[in-house]
């Protein structure tokens, strides 16, 4: 596998973006995950416009550097030994425009901006998002939602570009929207989405919305480096729950601990490495399947390779 190490492959990178975005070479992944853990990855770039990911995109195919997205970090563990390859920030596309009661939203714009702009319209729909973490893209990869609703609700179309550097466009139906999750091909990098919104008294929104931030707000750590929601939720149950039950509230490995305000929320009590988050969620799953007889699923995504491999980076 390609390594980008050569200076002619760093100008050739650097190239490709242009002056529309931002590249860092060995970049600390700590600085972009919202749990404050991540080894380095070789080359962090931050497009600034559909065109330059493409370019990146077919730069990576015609090196066979790995290439993926990250979003924002809030939904993200990044191994302590780092990134092979390109990751593929979001943060720049922040396009946000409004036709009537359909929006476009680049993938970079933060969940919580695209509800403050929706509401000021008059614009029902994304009620859901709010005190919810992140930005656009990576809330439609994983149909993000909460009791109030979530993307599949309110998508009309995903564009994406595959690993070629092809913009690739589908409507709601063909994104395959399951819970916390979607048919979107892993390898494609999310770039913009198109909502339809319905028009909606604003104080009705903001009500339904300060509802939620408060019932969030009551029962979710604060003030310390998490990454949300570690586990999905099993059919007819809640993991929060089936933690609870287990005693394991509190319970640290390292630096990581199950959080005494959510069970479902591993958080960086300080120093915590990706090791020690990793060990705490075979921990929890194990504690879990020997009670309940259930396999909790990852809702967090999981990228790159431990301090100890020199072998090629592994994700699950």
């Amino acid at each position: 596998m390609s390594s980008i190490d050569r200076e002619a492959d760093r100008q050739a990178l650097r190239r490709a973006v242009g002056g529309e975005g931002e590249v860092r070479f060995d970049e600390p992944m700590e600085r972009h995950t919202t749990l404050r853990i991540g080894g380095p990855v070789e080359a962090w770039v931050a497009p600034a416009s559909i065109a330059a990911v493409q370019r990146v995109r077919s730069l990576c195919a015609l090196h066979n550097w790995p290439c993926r997205a990250v979003g924002a970090g809030s939904n993200l563990l990044v191994r302590d030994g780092g990134v092979r390859g390109v990751l593929i920030a979001s943060e720049r596309l922040r396009d946000l425009a409004f036709a009537g009661r359909t929006v476009r939203a680049g993938a970079g714009v933060a969940t919580g901006k695209l509800l403050s702009e929706a509401t000021r319209r008059g614009l029902s729909g994304v009620e859901f998002l709010g005190g919810v973490p992140g930005s656009v893209g990576g809330g439609l990869v994983m149909n993000a939602g909460t009791t109030l609703g979530e993307f599949k609700d309110v998508t009309l179309r995903v564009r994406s570009v595959d690993p070629r550097g092809e913009v690739i466009e589908r409507d709601g139906a063909a994104c395959g929207f399951v819970y916390r999750g979607s048919a979107i091909p892993p390898d494609e990098i999310v770039v913009e989405g198109e909502l339809a919104l319905r028009e909606r008294p604003r104080e009705a929104i903001e009500s339904d919305v300060r509802n939620l931030r408060d019932r969030r707000r009551a029962r979710e750590p604060h003030g310390v480096p998490n990454a949300g929601s570690i586990f999905k939720n099993p059919p007819g149950d809640h993991a929060g729950r089936l933690i609870e039950q287990c005693g394991l509230k509190g319970r640290r490995v390292g630096g990581a601990e199950v959080s005494p305000a959510h069970a479902n929320w591993i958080v960086n009590a300080g120093g915590a490495r990706a090791a020690d988050v990793l060990a705490l969620v075979d921990l929890v799953r194990a504690e879990v399947r020997s009670r309940f007889g259930l396999q909790l699923e990852l809702e967090v995504k999981v990228v790159g390779h431990d301090q100890e491999s020199h072998g090629h980076a592994a994700s699950q």
